[in-house]
């Protein structure tokens, strides 16, 4: 068995494209890899992978006591696994893996999906931030290897904290598929269902929208969302999935006509941000209204993949949206761009940067 790395989130694995996409090539590049998360109440069971799965239960499901006896039990579990490398998968898992990576005297990697500090929920709220910011200010100085989704978010690092880290963007994997009939086109959000995300504007949006929107996911603007939902009398209109596992989000991905990539710009985390759902539309072949943030407006000058916006009111969102929906020859063009943009844009090619920087790491 080759060299083991154990990496650490702070959700559910089963439902993590992202980090099921980044263990299954290193465990494919013959490495020994185990991801460790939380596990939930009505956890699903774990579906077979080419890596080790591990869920650490905490009876307290949200707050301080969650993270923090999160946090313990999982410093404990890592202080027995014997590994070459912890990553820790953004600020949330950062503390067990710096102290344990410490007193076992093994190398650690910070997996830096976005400037945790900076996201909505955490920079409204002045107190949540400080303590978030002062572990941030401790830890991620002594990660001196590292990566994130764009070179924005690492000359951030970089300013910051002095470190130099690499660019590994969440891509979808490359597959071959035939696009399914689209009888009653529909609109899709797949991701978080968190603060920030444009769901104070997108909903009353979908007032002026002749079609269906299905919400994918979960998150702490749920609750907000669906009272959105019954304030606009939408109910019909508007459909929470729920969490989906990974090959069936695939399937209604495909199925819709429009995805959904929208950010309100409080805190610069959601205005540098590279969102996993921008590349799984790309993917499913579908156009996306997205944000018209650097990373989002840099991709589509290349590809020309969506419809970008500035204004995030409910009239303009409305007003984007059927554009797209009935604009046929604007909605052929960006759907026949993001087949070609696929070509280009897969995880095939960009595993091939995260397997090297391990292989660096480790032969150094």
């Amino acid at each position: 068995m080759g060299k083991k790395i154990i990496f650490t989130v702070f959700n559910d694995v089963s439902y993590d494209q992202r980090m099921i996409r980044i263990c299954t090539s290193l465990a494919n590049a013959g490495y020994s890899v185990l991801l460790v998360g939380r596990k939930p109440k009505n956890a699903i069971p774990f579906t077979q992978q080419p890596f080790g799965q591990k869920r650490l239960f905490v009876f307290f499901q949200s707050g301080l006591l969650l993270y923090t006896f999160f946090n313990i039990q999982l410093f404990f579990y890592l202080l027995f696994q014997k590994a070459d490398i912890i990553c820790a998968i953004d600020l949330d898992t950062i503390l067990p893996c710096y102290f344990t990576s410490r007193l076992k005297k093994i190398k650690r990697v910070y997996d830096a999906h976005e400037l945790f500090c900076e996201m909505k929920e955490i920079v409204t709220r002045p107190a949540i931030y400080k303590v978030w910011k002062r572990i941030e200010k401790f830890s991620v100085p002594a990660f001196i290897h590292g990566y994130t989704v764009n070179n924005i978010i690492a000359n951030e690092f970089k300013k910051m904290y002095g470190v130099n880290y690499e660019i590994i963007r969440n891509i979808a994997l490359f597959e071959q598929f035939t696009p399914p009939v689209k009888k009653d086109p529909f609109i899709i959000y797949q991701g978080a269902v968190n603060e920030g995300r444009s769901f104070e504007t997108l909903i009353p949006a979908m007032q002026w929208v002749n079609t269906t929107l299905i919400i994918c996911g979960d998150g702490n603007f749920m609750t907000s969302a669906k009272a959105l939902v019954e304030k606009y009398g939408l109910g019909q209109k508007i459909i929470f999935k729920g969490k989906l596992a990974p090959h069936e989000l695939r399937q209604v991905t495909r199925s819709a006509a429009i995805g959904i990539t929208l950010f309100d710009d409080t805190g610069t985390s959601n205005f540098y941000s590279l969102a996993n759902r921008f590349f799984d539309y790309i993917h499913a072949g579908i156009p996306q209204l997205c944000a018209d943030y650097p990373a989002y407006k840099e991709i589509n000058n290349l590809y020309e993949i969506a419809v970008l916006t500035k204004d995030l009111s409910p009239e303009s969102i409305a007003g984007q949206l059927n554009e797209l929906l009935y604009n046929q020859e604007l909605y052929n063009r960006l759907a026949a761009n993001c087949v070609s943009a696929r070509k280009s844009l897969n995880w095939q090619e960009e595993e091939k940067k995260l397997i090297a920087f391990y292989k660096n790491i480790l032969s150094s």
